[in-house]
């Protein structure tokens, strides 16, 4: 696969533009103050997205034939499938497994290519207590890398779907010598990168310098911006990143870290097709806040040249 940047690429002409479930404040399957499914599809179309993640499973319809038909109504189509597994708990690979199968099922049945998978967090999503250590000891990095690729090359050879690891607050992928590791000890051909522009800012990281050192490893994108102020109060009061979103952690372009101008710009340059997907948790939100916000995120971020009407050629 080529790596160079092409000189002939115009401007964003690489990058398709789409939203997730998290942007209208979805985190779980079912939760009272979350909006119902027909609600967030409806929005998403009426804020101009054409494209969808699917978010956790089980939110959205998961009999393939009532999901498409959903889609198909409002003129959606999907760009990949999300699952939470935690590759370093040899003793879980199997419950974990189960989950990711569900999910790729549904997602190859969908038409899409990426499978977006989220490291669990070593901190509860609503209280903030430790459920686990927050470093991983030798023996359980030792065998990451691995564990990703197996379960990478399953995906691969069992579903047509590419495995892209996502970075997350208060997961053991936050910063940039972790996510940096992760690339270094797994094979390209199994294990990429979904690049989530917040997450890498909230865990101190360095976005264009990722981009421009393992390009081509960036398999799929998430794009989202950090309030610097309460990024400080995350470092100065050892927030959970729970608490950091309901202080508004999570803002709307052009406000916040990194600029998405930037990002667009140097993900421009890459020789590859990808997938844009803006999200920005909300959770737990009012149900009438995130349509106005798609709305004006939709509008940026068209102003920075990405647009939702291109299928990406889903080769990595």
């Amino acid at each position: 696969m080529a790596t160079a940047p092409s000189p002939l690429r115009t401007i964003a002409g690489n990058l398709c533009l789409g939203s997730a479930p998290d942007s209208w404040g979805i985190w779980f399957p079912e939760d009272e103050q979350q909006v119902p499914y027909s609600r967030f599809l409806d929005e998403l179309a009426q804020a101009g997205y054409e494209w969808l993640e699917l978010g956790p499973y089980g939110y959205l319809p998961t009999d393939p034939a009532v999901l498409a038909e959903e889609l198909a109504v409002r003129g959606l189509k999907v760009s990949g499938g999300t699952a939470f597994g935690a590759l370093h708990r040899p003793e879980a690979r199997d419950e974990m497994l189960a989950h990711v199968r569900q999910v790729a099922a549904l997602t190859a049945a969908a038409g899409a290519h990426h499978l977006v998978l989220i490291p669990p967090m070593y901190r509860d999503e609503k209280t903030g207590d430790f459920t686990e250590s927050p470093e991983l000891n030798a023996a359980q990095w030792a065998g990451f890398g691995k564990a990703a690729d197996r379960l990478g090359k399953l995906l691969l050879d069992e579903y047509d779907i590419r495995l892209v690891v996502h970075p997350h607050a208060d997961s053991h992928i936050q910063t940039q010598p972790e996510i940096e590791r992760l690339l270094n000890e797994s094979d390209s051909r199994y294990t990429n990168l979904c690049l989530d522009t917040g997450h890498v800012a909230y865990g101190g990281g360095d976005n264009l310098d990722l981009i421009r050192r393992y390009g081509e490893r960036v398999g799929y994108v998430h794009i989202k911006q950090m309030d610097p102020e309460i990024l400080a109060q995350v470092a100065a009061e050892d927030l959970a990143f729970g608490e950091a979103v309901k202080r508004g952690v999570c803002v709307s372009p052009p406000a916040g870290v990194p600029n998405p101008a930037d990002i667009v710009a140097e993900l421009a340059t890459l020789d590859a097709e990808l997938f844009v997907i803006v999200e920005q948790d909300l959770y737990p939100c009012a149900p009438d806040v995130p349509l106005p916000i798609a709305v004006r995120t939709h509008e940026h971020l068209a102003a920075c040249g990405l647009s939702g009407t291109r299928r990406p050629n889903d080769n990595r």
